[in-house]
């Protein structure tokens, strides 16, 4: 009796055990087609922002509206992208390669990558919520910090091509 006690308890650990490594792989899965869903090429179509402040994106030294019309390209595959300002007025002309991930399924961080070096020679990068995510459109948020507090950024995207 003994014996089958013990082995319905065990039966049971194992059975506990297996559902739950099967439940996180199903979310890892989703999230990873999520991710995958970034594939493509990619528009900003406004910056929301107090307008009060002075925002210059990702240390480019250019004013959060010359990123309105910047074309993203992303692949998910092999982690990397870059994104593209237009220039016109103040604004610079210039291409960014980056190297990105999603973490957590909602975390979006990338770190630039200059001419001749590994990303794992980067230790510098941003990290933005990802939100309102669907088909063709999302949305990255990013806290900038001042003077003690956060000053709320929101960059929308909309797909221009897969």
């Amino acid at each position: 009796m003994k014996k089958l006690l013990l082995a319905g308890i065990l039966g049971a650990s194992l059975f506990t055990v297996s559902c739950s490594a099967t439940k996180n792989a199903q979310t890892s899965q989703n999230q990873r087609a999520e991710f995958l869903k970034l594939k493509g090429d990619w528009q900003i179509v406004s910056v929301d922002y107090d307008k009060g402040f002075k925002i210059k994106p990702f240390d480019e030294g250019a004013d959060a509206q010359c990123f309105v019309g910047s074309q993203w390209k992303l692949v998910p595959n092999n982690y990397t992208g870059s994104y593209s300002l237009n220039g016109g007025g103040d604004c610079p002309s210039f291409t960014q390669p980056i190297k990105f991930e999603v973490t957590n399924g909602s975390t979006f961080m990338f770190k630039k990558i200059a001419n001749g070096t590994k990303a794992k020679q980067n230790t510098v990068g941003y990290s933005l919520n990802l939100v309102n995510q669907s088909e063709n459109q999302f949305s990255l948020e990013q806290n900038v910090p001042f003077d003690g507090e956060n000053v709320r950024v929101v960059y929308n995207f909309q797909r221009t091509g897969k």
